[in-house]
């Protein structure tokens, strides 16, 4: 595929002018400006529209808790047991959810979803793409991430239930527990093949040996220090996600490196925990130093508004290149999928989109689609 005459902005570096990119079993092979090369397979003219990578949501629930089904399609928490690290997100994901063909429409290319917040340790998220019939034909990577949760929600799911946990202490103790046996199981792996298999433990070998992201869901300050906290504990490989008051300590946080996928910033604040949320947080978290990332939360903010949230957050103080790269390649980087998506460059897969004008202006349209060199849209 050859896509020729377009403003491409590649989240990588410095936009390119009368540009043009051609690809190769869906990789990126050659980027230039001007006269393309002469090509004789399928070429596609941008007619002067601009190209972005594919839009990458680092957080949702996109075919797990479906649109318009309510008991029947929400597969998002198993609330039956505070410690599920053995979920697998791919068991659950629903391709026809009709959120797919949206995101598609505008111009998201790429999600992380996975279970959602009911439990301390949740489950294992998935990254994949938003077009294709079989989940196991749309990943870009299995095991992108660990979920854990702080704060209301696993109060809220465990304290009428009389167990552990019904505070954040509590919350916080089962999360200290399961990684200090994780880390017991494995070095007894390696040493004695004989040792039982325990699925809980072992799918908290990847987390304490950091080979895996572990997504900290934390709104409140005090839960995003208690995130960090765990994390130093144990050397893991940590994100905060949604980090709703995070501007308010984003100077604390940029010294620590911590990064975040904030969000939903679309919305009503619904529990007292985002009482701090403002539209203003990516732009002031991003001009401390720290490396942030936006999400919807789908089904929180329908998946189709994740370039509308950047928007939002680029009027409100996030700069337009930082807007960009809040949803293409930071995006990735949370999950370790940017040295195959997230930016227009040689080697990665050609998972771009192509607008009629600035992708964050609301009279803007997608007028292509491609996902590995493949139209899509």
């Amino acid at each position: 595929m050859l896509i020729k005459n377009a403003f491409i902005r590649t989240a990588a570096g410095d936009p390119i002018e009368n540009g043009w990119i051609l690809s190769e079993n869906g990789i990126i092979t050659e980027i230039g400006s001007g006269e393309p090369p002469v090509y004789a397979g399928e070429v596609y003219d941008a007619e002067g529209g601009v190209l972005t990578p594919g839009f990458i949501d680092a957080h949702t629930h996109l075919g797990m808790s479906e649109e318009a089904m309510g008991f029947e399609g929400n597969d998002s928490n198993e609330a039956t047991n505070p410690v599920t690290p053995h979920l697998r997100a791919i068991d659950a994901i629903n391709p026809n959810d009709g959120g797919f063909d949206e995101a598609l429409s505008y111009g998201v290319t790429t999600v992380v979803t996975g279970p959602g917040s009911a439990n301390p340790i949740g489950g294992i998220f998935a990254a994949i793409h938003t077009v294709g019939r079989r989940v196991d034909d749309m990943i870009v990577k299995d095991g992108a991430c660990m979920k854990f949760a702080l704060g209301e929600n696993p109060k809220r799911a465990y304290s009428s239930k009389g167990t552990m946990p019904s505070t954040r202490m509590g919350t916080a103790a089962v999360i200290r527990e399961n990684l200090i046996k994780a880390n017991e199981y494995a070095k007894k792996r390696a040493t004695n093949p004989d040792t039982p298999f325990d699925m809980k433990l072992e799918a908290l070998v990847d987390v304490v040996q950091g080979k895996m992201p572990a997504h900290f869901h934390a709104h409140r300050e005090d839960d995003i220090f208690t995130a960090i906290r765990i994390a130093k504990e144990f050397s893991l490989d940590y994100v905060i996600v949604h980090c709703s008051a995070g501007h308010n300590i984003a100077d604390i946080l940029a010294e620590e490196g911590v990064r975040a996928i904030t969000g939903p910033i679309l919305g009503n604040r619904t529990k007292i925990e985002t009482k701090d949320r403002t539209i203003a947080g990516p732009g002031i978290m991003s001009k401390a130093g720290m490396e942030v990332a936006i999400c919807t939360d789908h089904p929180v903010i329908p998946q189709k508004f994740l370039a509308l949230s950047a928007a939002y957050a680029r009027k409100y103080g996030l700069p337009d290149e930082d807007a960009l790269r809040a949803i293409t390649i930071n995006a990735a980087k949370m999950v370790h999928i940017d040295d195959k998506v997230g930016s227009i460059e040689k080697g990665k897969l050609c998972d771009v989109c192509v607008f009629d004008g600035c992708p964050f202006e609301v009279d803007s349209s997608v007028k292509a689609v491609f996902i590995e060199g493949r139209r899509v849209k």
